[in-house]
């Protein structure tokens, strides 16, 4: 993707790559935990072909601050601000594990802002009986701020319940991408969330978890339409 630009939003500053024409419908990417915005490129290059796409470091990632405070309600509130910042009143959002968890916090608080949502394997916020553990310490520097890892699994771990009993507030349209059995995250809990949203479509693609990098066209072919862009330059 092209190089990273950055804004002032919520307090901090965020890096953020676009491309697509300038008078195209917007897009905006939200990545998974550990990667940044690069992580789109493929798919960024298919939706520009009719939109203006978006795609966004979340804090604690990449170019963007690593500021020590992290939730996913301090997620979705940056890019509640990025999005005012930058002038979109309007905007489609695919969100990635994370980046969808940020996105349909952002669809229940503020559903004027979303035109169309799309969730790639994310999960139900329900509590675990099995919690998953992340060490207190990163063995090396990563690309990202190892506190933010500690505070979202967290939450991911221990939920606040108020994010699944507002998920009836969704109600524009919806496209839920589960990875399947091969997927380190509960399929059940992808189509429990599905199911929650009214409305929401399920589709499945044999991926595992990372649905967009392994099998980008069979992604594109679900998401594409999905946004309005035509099968075959999605695909291309």
């Amino acid at each position: 993707m092209d190089e990273p630009l950055t804004v002032r939003a919520n307090g901090i500053t965020l890096a953020y790559r676009v491309r697509g024409p300038e008078d195209g419908p917007p897009v905006l990417l939200l990545h998974r935990r550990g990667v940044d915005s690069t992580d789109w490129t493929r798919t960024a290059g298919a939706l520009a072909a009719a939109h203006r796409v978006y795609a966004l470091d979340l804090r604690g990632h990449g170019g963007s601050d690593w500021p020590g405070q992290y939730s996913y309600e301090l997620m979705r509130d940056d890019v509640r601000d990025f999005l005012a910042a930058l002038g979109i009143t309007r905007t489609d959002i695919v969100g990635h594990s994370l980046g969808g968890v940020v996105a349909y916090l952002l669809a229940q608080d503020h559903p004027r802002l979303i035109r169309r949502l799309v969730l790639e394997d994310v999960p139900a916020p329900l509590r675990t009986t099995s919690p998953r553990t992340v060490p207190e310490h990163a063995e090396e520097e990563p690309s990202f701020d190892h506190r933010m890892v500690l505070a979202t699994e967290r939450a991911r771990n221990s939920p606040d319940p108020s994010w699944w009993a507002r998920m009836d507030r969704i109600t524009l349209p919806v496209l839920a991408v589960a990875g399947g059995h091969s997927s380190g995250v509960p399929q059940d809990g992808v189509a429990a969330l599905a199911r929650r949203i009214p409305g929401c479509r399920l589709v499945t693609v044999e991926a595992g978890h990372l649905v967009h990098a392994r099998r980008p066209a069979e992604f594109l072919a679900e998401v594409g339409p999905f946004l309005g862009v035509p099968w075959k330059v999605a695909t291309s």
